[in-house]
């Protein structure tokens, strides 16, 4: 089982540890924060973006395929009502090298989604992921 410690460090402030990192976490002044940290939910999608993103390399490399530059852009679009959710996110894979290899991205990218990533797993449940793959010749 893993834990997540959140503690309130004052008005809407709060530090998040997550395997002995430290975190802060706040709202906006609008609400009654002090702009200390990011907020709660984007947190969602840089978690969906490194464990996607750890996911296509790692496989990327057993494929010896080696990226000079590897980026994942997350979007996210929310509801309109509450509780406000991500409806719609967008995942874009950036690459760039010689001679990289699409089918073998598209693979290790499709493997990520379908079936390695668990941020992916828990997200799809309650939104619309979609994804493209951009390749920048070096």
């Amino acid at each position: 089982m893993e834990k997540v410690a959140v503690n309130w460090t004052g008005d809407m402030s709060f530090e998040v540890d997550v395997n002995g990192f430290k975190i802060p976490i706040d709202a906006d002044e609008k609400v009654g924060g002090k702009n200390g940290g990011p907020r709660p939910k984007p947190l969602i999608l840089a978690s969906l973006g490194g464990c996607t993103g750890m996911d296509v390399i790692s496989i990327l490399k057993k494929m010896r395929v080696e990226p000079d530059h590897f980026n994942v852009d997350v979007d996210g679009q929310l509801s309109e009502e509450h509780p406000r959710y991500y409806e719609k996110i967008h995942i874009t894979y950036t690459l760039k090298g010689k001679e990289l290899d699409r089918e073998k991205i598209e693979k290790a990218v499709n493997l990520s989604q379908e079936r390695y990533c668990g941020v992916s797993a828990m997200l799809v449940k309650s939104s619309v992921l979609t994804h493209e793959i951009i390749i920048e010749e070096a």
